[in-house]
């Protein structure tokens, strides 16, 4: 109610700005508006002049961004606390205040911004890695298709696939990684160690392929005879008997 007796009605973009902010509604003395001051930027507000710098904190939030124990508000050169009314420290209609970052705010939205960016970076670094080997297990798959087939590999093509892949396992490991980048970096590591022990069975089986005729056991029935027969795996020769048996019978008296 203004002094004339002409009631001034609520603005309507007021009552929404106290609904965000949790603050009650500003029926408390008459409405002032205020300019808020952020490096290159500027915010009109309107609030009861009886609210606190707090109060306008609120406000702030929904429209820069930084919670309220991130905020300095300076009027007159100087810093008001959160406590302190408008109308009491000399705010009035059209006043201006400067919105200022607390220093510990942004150097920690700095370090986090920092962080943000090592994390992209050993995300494309590993990527860039993961392409390579999916390159290279083809190589591998290759390879173990003709070991299965029978077919006779050169075991160098074996050596230098693995090399490459020890190369690749080498650039992981020099990568530093946070977070999520950390993990794709662990996943990547396990995924190059397992073709590597592919490779090392595939070599194994090209040297000696099961199916490979040359290669094969060779089984005879030939048994070697020693002279005293101990130890020999043959079976001993049949021999005759030193007795003789027949029917003819002595007589005695």
């Amino acid at each position: 109610m203004r002094p004339g007796g002409m009631l001034v009605q609520m603005r309507e973009d007021e009552l929404h700005a106290a609904a965000a902010t949790g603050a009650a509604p500003p029926s408390r003395g008459p409405m002032i508006k205020i300019t808020v001051y952020h490096d290159t930027a500027h915010h009109e507000l309107f609030v009861p002049a009886q609210s606190t710098f707090g109060d306008v904190k609120k406000v702030l939030l929904h429209k820069t961004g930084l919670e309220p124990n991130e905020q300095k508000l300076l009027f007159r050169g100087k810093e008001r606390e959160d406590e302190e009314h408008l109308h009491m420290s000399g705010v009035k209609d059209k006043s201006k205040i400067v919105l200022l970052e607390d220093q510990a705010s942004k150097e920690r939205k700095l370090e986090e911004m920092k962080k943000s960016l090592e994390i992209a970076k050993a995300s494309e670094a590993v990527a860039q890695v993961r392409a390579e080997v999916d390159k290279l297990t083809e190589r591998v798959d290759a390879l173990e298709v003709a070991v299965i087939g029978g077919t006779k590999v050169e075991g160098k093509e074996f050596d230098v696939s693995t090399e490459l892949l020890m190369r690749q396992l080498l650039k992981l490991d020099g990568i530093k990684a946070e977070g999520e980048a950390k993990l794709q970096r662990k996943a990547e590591v396990r995924r190059v160690q397992k073709y590597v022990d592919a490779l090392d069975n595939l070599k194994g089986r090209n040297a000696n392929p099961i199916n490979n005729p040359s290669n094969a056991v060779s089984v005879t029935t030939q048994w070697e005879t020693f002279e005293n027969g101990v130890g020999s795996l043959s079976a001993p020769p049949p021999t005759q008997s030193p007795t003789k048996v027949n029917q003819d019978w002595e007589r005695f008296d």
